[in-house]
């Protein structure tokens, strides 16, 4: 297993490089950066032979992509919902800042071409997930903006979790033959948790991500009085895209599921 978690820092151009097709996560197969932008500050972007989604984290910006345009506004990922935008290869997004924001870029490999799409809090509701399952410390919400069910000609998936404080998420062990990555924030600056990748534990931190390989199990916990939020990004392996029912649990602790 090569790297697989990082506490990446924003350069001098306001950029958090997390995985690229080159340096030392290149098996997550994707291109994740987090971009500052400031208020009237304008950036494009545009990749040929790459899909491209941008995702609102913080600020206020107004997205524009196929002759569409929509304005998002976002306090924080803990307290409102999603704004993004996704395009093919060739196709432009624009992000104007009306305010000062982070957005998440993702980008991947492919060269099918399809419409392009801004989505809403509306387009990806939070659901809770194993509420009340595992003694009740494994609830977390969950949004899926768009996936293989939602948008089978891309090749990745995008999607945010909130764990509830000292929550796990993940749960049940589980892995899947696709890489995914993730994006931790805490809505205090000390918050903290623990991400595991196989055998390996990493402490989780504002701003750390972790690139989990194909077939690693992977769960996550956030400590009490913190509430840890997850951008979780998968590619779709060719052939084998990635689907809500693609859920390999850990054999050894299935018996959880019937615990009262």
């Amino acid at each position: 297993m090569g790297k697989v978690f990082g506490y990446p820092e924003f350069d001098g151009d306001g950029v958090r490089t997390l995985c690229t097709y080159d340096n030392e996560y290149s098996a997550m197969n994707m291109d994740v950066r987090i971009y500052k932008i400031a208020e009237g500050e304008t950036k494009t972007f545009c990749r040929e032979g790459e899909e491209i989604a941008v995702l609102l984290l913080c600020g206020k910006v107004k997205l524009e992509c196929g002759g569409s345009s929509l304005e998002g506004s976002r306090k924080d990922v803990f307290t409102e919902g999603p704004y993004a935008a996704h395009v093919c290869t060739g196709q432009e997004i624009k992000v104007n800042g009306l305010a000062r924001s982070q957005v998440l870029v993702q980008c991947t490999r492919n060269k099918r071409e399809f419409p392009a799409r801004l989505y809403g809090p509306g387009d990806a509701p939070w659901k809770y997930s194993s509420q009340g399952k595992f003694g009740n410390v494994a609830n977390r919400r969950v949004n899926t903006i768009f996936d293989y069910e939602h948008e089978p000609f891309s090749n990745m998936v995008l999607g945010e979790v909130l764990n509830d404080k000292g929550n796990w998420s993940g749960y049940l062990p589980h892995s899947h033959p696709q890489p995914e990555c993730y994006y931790f924030l805490f809505d205090r600056p000390e918050g903290f948790g623990a991400s595991f990748v196989g055998d390996k534990v990493f402490k989780s931190v504002d701003g750390s991500f972790s690139a989990i390989p194909g077939g690693e199990l992977h769960p996550q916990s956030v400590a009490p009085g913190f509430q840890m939020y997850t951008c979780w990004m998968i590619r779709h392996i060719d052939g084998n895209p990635w689907k809500q029912t693609d859920r390999c649990e850990d054999e050894r602790y299935v018996w959880l599921h019937d615990m009262k």
